[in-house]
C-alpha cells in the first residue's frame, strides 16, 4: 500500500469511528433530527473519502495485475467492476 495513502486512510477512519460514536449518543439523546441528518451525512462523506484506497488498488494491484494477463487481467477486471458496482447495474 502506498504509504501516504496508508497514513491518509488511517486517520480518516478514526475520524469515522468519532463520528459514528457522537451520531450514537445524538440519537440516545433524541437530538434534532435534522442535527442527526447532518452529522450522518457528514460520516457518508468521509467514508468517500476512503475511496482514495481505490486509487492505490489501480496503481499498485490493478497495474500488476494487468502487465501479468490472461486470468489476472480478467480478475482486476472483475475487481473494477465490483469496485463501481458496475456489474449489479
Amino acid at each position: 500500500m502506498i504509504d501516504d495513502i496508508k497514513k491518509r486512510a488511517l486517520h480518516r477512519t478514526a475520524i469515522v469511528e468519532g463520528q459514528v460514536r457522537g451520531l450514537a449518543k445524538m440519537i440516545e439523546g433524541e437530538d434534532y433530527c435534522m442535527d442527526i441528518i447532518a452529522q450522518s451525512r457528514a460520516i457518508q462523506k468521509a467514508l468517500e473519502s476512503l475511496d482514495k484506497l481505490l486509487e492505490n488498488h489501480l496503481r499498485t494491484h490493478v497495474t500488476h495485475m494487468f502487465e501479468q494477463g490472461g486470468d489476472e487481467r480478467e480478475q482486476a477486471v472483475a475487481e473494477l467492476l465490483k469496485a463501481y458496482d458496475v456489474q449489479n447495474r
